[in-house]
């Protein structure tokens, strides 16, 4: 029978996902610069006195990568219920929920470094890369966000040391996704500029509480099976003929 450790190795080699990240970040940028063209409002989006198109694709990929984080979760937890094993199987589940883990990190990074190019906040690079350093906007909730993508960053490159932390480190060190999830939905409840509109209310509504729903089950589970163990069937030995 196949078990959880069984796809416990990482399904995408750092040097794909590298590259994916490389080619999708040239992608953008090639785009930024041939669409104007086409589009002379967005150059003026994008160059203008004041450019407004760089915090609309911040808060855009925002969401992005927080819905990816909440699928990367809701798989998670579908590997550990056995949920996964009624669709669409554990090892797919598990390349999954790796997969859309990486995505989401990348999208998380994009939508850090494309608030670079709006005027109105200012941030520095430092700032975006120190956390609790961005001072003239909601500096905590900003903060709480970066060490958020830190925690991810790590949880995601585990899945390449795993042989050198030790599978039990390993384990411990995956339920800092928890931990990451929630501070990104505070970090983008308490800074975002969408909070107080219904469809984003709504959304990490049931983006938090869908996952709470599934950790719910995990831990009855766990209670389960620890007050009444499955007891394994003992073989029967065959006599031996003399």
């Amino acid at each position: 029978m196949q078990t959880q450790n069984d796809f416990n190795e990482s399904s995408v080699s750092i040097q794909s996902f590298l590259l994916f990240l490389l080619a999708s970040m040239l992608g953008l940028l090639i785009a930024l610069l041939v669409m104007p063209i086409f589009l002379p409002n967005m150059a003026f989006s994008l160059s203008g006195d004041a450019p407004k198109a760089y915090w609309y694709l911040s808060r855009g990929t925002a969401f992005v990568s927080l819905s990816l984080l909440w699928l990367s979760m809701a798989l998670g937890l579908g590997i550990t219920n056995k949920m996964a094993r009624l669709w669409p199987g554990m090892p797919a589940t598990f390349a999954i929920h790796e997969y859309v883990s990486l995505l989401g990190l990348a999208f998380a990074g994009f939508h850090a470094l494309v608030i670079l190019g709006d005027h109105y906040i200012n941030f520095t690079l430092l700032q975006l890369l120190i956390p609790f350093s961005t001072v003239d906007y909601r500096p905590f909730w900003v903060g709480l966000g970066q060490l958020g993508f830190y925690i991810w960053l790590m949880v995601a490159l585990s899945f390449y040391i795993r042989p050198v932390i030790g599978q039990a480190f390993w384990r411990t060190l995956h339920y800092l996704s928890f931990a990451m999830y929630f501070v990104g939905i505070f970090h983008a409840i308490f800074s975002g500029t969408d909070t107080s509109m219904a469809w984003a209310q709504n959304y990490y509504w049931f983006s938090a509480g869908s996952l709470l729903f599934l950790l719910f089950v995990r831990l009855v589970s766990i209670v389960i099976d620890t007050l009444f163990p499955v007891k394994k069937p003992i073989p029967v030995q065959r006599p031996v003929q003399r």
